[in-house]
């Protein structure tokens, strides 16, 4: 049985593993979490309680979380592109990466998105302004990493940069990169120029209508 994958275009998480299937060729069925498809809103849902998407179906088994998905389809259903190093130390600095743009970029984005759909004005405020800080942080962090290297993890495109493209992307919207950050908003630039993403960024762009705090016209 083909590979099947469970989410949304517009989903950040979607886009991560979208990236790793994209780069390496791999074929699989799109199965959107929408209104429109209830067969694929309750076959997710049956597999997988939690309500997070995306899921990968490989024959009957399920594998959720991104990352682990990722690694599952190095080890599964390898390509030319190897997103984790076989070296042990080089794959741990990958995979914490990894974590950083999932915890320390995207969750403060998810933050705002969460205060803006409320429809509360003062969550909206305090989340947004709770978002810029730790998106500013992170940051400058990440500018003092970058030096040297084309990819996150040096000169090799690797799971934490699946991890972010559509974390950075989405980052910028809620809290602009900062001209003091050149190596964060050139390694965006770069991000968005890959195939793989640029594929993702435009099978989304139909949804951008859906980010409450309002897409901009760029990007």
């Amino acid at each position: 049985m083909a590979l099947a994958l469970y989410g949304h275009p517009f989903s950040s998480y979607t886009q991560k593993v979208l990236i790793a299937l994209y780069e390496n060729g791999q074929g699989f069925e799109f199965r959107c979490i929408d209104a429109k498809f209830p067969e694929h809103v309750a076959e997710w849902l049956r597999r997988w309680p939690m309500r997070k998407f995306p899921l990968l179906l490989d024959g009957d088994r399920g594998i959720v979380e991104t990352s682990v998905i990722i690694e599952y389809l190095q080890l599964a259903h390898p390509g030319p592109v190897r997103l984790l190093p076989a070296d042990p130390m080089a794959a741990l600095d990958v995979r914490f990466r990894d974590r950083f743009f999932d915890l320390y970029v995207m969750s403060p984005v998810q933050h705002a998105v969460g205060g803006a759909l409320t429809g509360d004005a003062t969550k909206r405020s305090e989340a947004l302004a709770l978002a810029r800080e730790q998106l500013a942080t992170a940051y400058a962090w990440l500018e003092a990493q970058l030096p040297g290297k084309s990819w996150a993890a040096g000169a090799d495109f690797t799971l934490a940069d699946c991890a972010a493209a559509p974390s950075l992307f989405y980052a910028d919207w809620v809290h602009r990169i900062a001209e003091e950050f050149p190596l964060v908003r050139a390694y965006r630039a770069r991000l968005l120029e890959r195939p793989s993403f640029r594929r993702a960024v435009d099978e989304a762009r139909p949804f951008r209508g859906l980010f409450p705090l309002g897409a901009p016209d760029r990007d």
